[in-house]
């Protein structure tokens, strides 16, 4: 059930082709596995890589939740990525991004699929009371220069509820669980990431 077909491959070029994002997405690079975005794009960021990069994993072998939570990533069944920013945000601050990639996440799928997600604070989007996504956002202080901020998000979308652990399966759902359909991830990481592009600078205009 749900599962995943060759052409529903993540393809970088694609994604950056089709998102034409001001800031978030100009750049886009998607690994095969990791052990968590997050990590991953610290890695491949320098000095001069541009605000917006965005690093995609098909699979997280050590996919990070909040307080240190494991957070499960089914290979090719889901949305496992992070974002590069720079805002000019103190660290204690980094809520205000959290707050907006959840916002973010929960329109598009209001927008998308017609359903009423709920945001959980701290970095849970739900539906039907089980998470459905969530955000791990973290910054780095930099020396005269913005924070270096890390958004990493996770969205579950073609998993069937076999592919979470049992322990799971009463908490977590998936996109594809709640619309009785196999969704095109493709097409769903432009319309995250275009949404995300356009609310970062509405929303963070002259701070970034």
């Amino acid at each position: 059930m749900f599962q995943a077909e060759i052409s529903d491959r993540l393809l970088a070029d694609q994604l950056q082709a089709d998102c034409r994002c001001a800031t978030i997405g100009r750049q886009i690079i998607v690994l095969e596995q990791t052990g968590s975005t997050n990590d991953a794009i610290l890695q491949v960021a320098n000095a001069n890589s541009n605000e917006g990069l965005v690093l995609f994993a098909e699979h997280q072998t050590a996919g990070r939740g909040q307080r240190g939570n494991r957070w499960e990533s089914a290979p090719g069944k889901g949305l496992w990525f992070s974002i590069l920013l720079r805002p000019k945000l103190q660290i204690n601050d980094s809520g205000r991004l959290t707050i907006w990639a959840l916002e973010t996440i929960s329109d598009v799928i209001q927008t998308e699929f017609s359903m009423e997600p709920t945001i959980k604070l701290p970095n849970d989007v739900q539906l039907y009371g089980r998470k459905v996504a969530g955000v791990l956002v973290e910054m780095r202080a930099q020396e005269k220069a913005p924070h270096l901020a890390v958004v990493g998000i996770g969205i579950n979308v073609n998993q069937s509820l076999e592919d979470f652990p049992a322990v799971l399966q009463s908490r977590a759902i998936s996109l594809a669980i709640a619309v009785h359909r196999r969704v095109d991830r493709q097409k769903l990481a432009i319309a995250i990431l275009q949404n995300l592009d356009r609310t970062y600078r509405a929303r963070f205009a002259g701070n970034s």
